[in-house]
Parts: structure tokens; sequence; C-alpha cells
């Protein structure tokens, strides 16, 4: 039985959306000329985050068609690493995130790192987050109502910003 690409023989039934973590030097350029490999394709980026070291720096990316930006990536030379985290649409307000983190911190979820979407999916802010514990995350915030995206409902966002 062959496995996709971050598929594993327990599935899970909660929506996800794959992250793909790009390895760039530590050098003047090198996020425009990430960038610039999605410009002639169809691959859009929806949210992304850059965490700046000494030697590198680790470039977090959601993109709405990720084997594609894998393909894309990896045929650059760049080094790709993918993890599978929570897109969470902020219920509206000025508390979003309040709650949000209240819901999680009531199930004891301990938060690793989030960073925002660069659109805003059915017209609602929207976080990426990576929780230590996937399925208690999904649990509490289901249960609290919240609206948890997957990848598909992301790709077929109509959004005004391209």
């Amino acid at each position: 039985m062959a496995l996709e690409p971050l598929e594993t023989a327990e599935a899970h039934d909660f929506p996800t959306v794959r992250q793909q973590s790009v390895f760039v030097e530590n050098r003047v350029g090198q996020l425009l000329r990430l960038t610039q490999l999605f410009d002639k394709t169809d691959i859009r980026i929806l949210a992304v985050s850059v965490v700046h070291s000494v030697d590198c720096a680790i470039c977090r990316m959601i993109l709405d068609k990720p084997d594609d930006a894998y393909r894309v990536l990896t045929e650059s030379g760049f080094q790709v690493s993918e993890a599978e985290l929570l897109v969470v649409s902020l219920p509206p307000g000025r508390r979003a995130l309040l709650h949000t983190w209240a819901a999680l911190l009531g199930a004891e979820v301990n938060i690793f790192y989030t960073y925002p979407l660069l659109i805003q999916p059915y017209g609602h802010a929207a976080i990426a987050v990576l929780p230590d514990d996937l399925h208690a995350a999904v649990q509490v915030l289901r249960a609290r109502q919240f609206h948890l995206l997957d990848q598909s409902s992301l790709r077929d966002c109509d959004d005004e910003w391209h």
C-alpha cells in the first residue's frame, strides 16, 4: 500500500493544512528569489512567516497547491520540510485571539507557533496554529464552535487578494 505525502496508516478525521518550511541562506534577496518561484505559476502563497537565525532563515508557508509547490521548491534546490497544522477562522470581534487562546488553554493545549493568513477565507481573519496536540486542539475548538479550515477550503476560497 503506497502512502501519499504526509499520509499515515492512521488517518485522522479532522481538517489540517500542509505547511512547507523552506530553509534559505541568510543573504540579501533570498526571500525575493523564493517568492519569484511562484510568479509564473498558478500557485498562491496564502500565509508566510520568516524566522531568522545567524546562518539561515526558515520560511514557513501555506500554499494553495502544496504538491505543486513542493515540486517547484525542490526542483529549484531548496530544502523543504512539511508539517500539518490547523487553520482557525477567527470569530468576529475584538477579542477573537483571546477566545481562541482561552479555548486551547482550557484543554491544556500548548501552541508551538502561529501566524496569520494573508487572505481572509470567507471574509474572516484566520490564523495558522501548530499545537502540541492536534487532536485535542481540534476537539476543543470544535466544541467551542470555531470553524477549522482544511486544504481544499483554502484552495477553493474566492478571495479578492492575489
